[in-house]
C-alpha cells in the first residue's frame, strides 16, 4: 500500500510553484490594465477641449462642414485627424463658380 501522506515530488512543487506565478502575473497584468486606463480617463477628464497652447476652454466652430476646435483666448485653430483633407477638398458651388476657375492661374510644381 503506498503512503499518500508522503512529500509530494520535486516535478510537482515545480508545477504548483509555475501555476501560482502565472496567477500572479495574470493579475498584475490586469491591475496594470485598470490602472492604466484610469489614468487615461483622468487625463480625457482634465483636457478634453482644453486649447495645448494656453490651456484655456475650446469651442467648436462648423467650418466648411467640419467643427474646428477654437480658442478663442490666444485664437488658436486645431483640426483633428481627417479634418485638414476634408478642408483641402475643393468646394464646387455650380456653374459660376466652375467659370471663375477657368480664369484662376494654374500652380505649377
Amino acid at each position: 500500500m503506498a503512503d499518500w501522506s508522503s512529500k509530494p515530488s520535486q516535478s510537482e512543487d515545480e508545477y504548483f510553484v509555475r501555476e501560482d506565478a502565472e496567477k500572479k502575473r495574470k493579475l498584475a497584468l490586469q491591475v496594470k490594465r485598470q490602472t492604466q486606463e484610469a489614468e487615461r480617463a483622468r487625463l480625457k477628464q482634465l483636457h478634453w477641449m482644453r486649447c495645448p497652447k494656453c490651456g484655456m476652454q475650446m469651442s467648436e466652430v462648423k467650418f466648411r462642414g467640419v467643427d474646428v476646435d477654437v480658442c478663442f483666448s490666444c485664437n488658436g485653430v486645431f483640426l483633428d485627424q481627417g479634418e485638414l483633407e476634408h478642408l483641402q477638398k475643393p468646394e464646387h458651388k455650380g456653374v459660376m463658380s466652375a467659370i471663375l476657375n477657368w480664369f484662376k492661374p494654374e500652380l505649377k510644381p
